[in-house]
């Protein structure tokens, strides 16, 4: 299948959001601690629209969407990957690896480094992560208010 990955925009805010409250349902992460209490998550075309801040969303033939992914300042030099996800569905379809390549492309042109937390069962994305070249980091870059996401991951741009 082709996917087209664009800027997300207001129509697709409940689409995004309920791509990612089922995937952490999927994962257990629909608990305070984690993106599920995000009071954004349902404004992410008002959220990511300025300089340096930016969600994509991934749209199936039939224009469903199914994935996202963002980045968001936290420093001068840091962003982190914000909310990337992927339906169940278009796992393993090489969507992710279109959504991650944009962010990271976007990325380099305002950061020099990226970081990201994630869920400790979430193997499959740690070992995706990995292969873009992030690397595990002990503590955070920065608090988040993400405070049950165990593992922290950072990328030099």
């Amino acid at each position: 299948m082709n996917y087209i990955i664009r800027e997300i925009e207001q129509k697709d805010n409940k689409a995004v959001e309920s791509v990612i409250r089922s995937c952490l349902i999927e994962y257990g992460g629909n608990h305070e601690g984690t993106a599920w209490a995000d009071p954004d998550l349902g404004r992410f075309s008002e959220i990511y629209n300025s300089e340096g801040n930016k969600y994509w969303v991934a749209e199936d033939e039939n224009g469903k969407i199914v994935g996202g992914t963002g980045i968001g300042y936290l420093t001068k030099d840091v962003c982190e990957l914000q909310k990337m996800y992927c339906l169940p569905n278009a796992r393993g379809t090489g969507v992710a690896h279109q959504l991650m390549q944009t962010a990271l492309e976007y990325a380099k042109q305002y950061y020099k480094s990226c970081y990201l937390e994630t869920l400790d069962n979430m193997t499959r994305a740690q070992r995706f992560y990995e292969k873009y070249g992030f690397k595990r980091v002990d503590k955070p870059v920065v608090i988040t208010e993400h405070f049950a996401c165990e593992v922290k991951y950072l990328k030099e741009l």
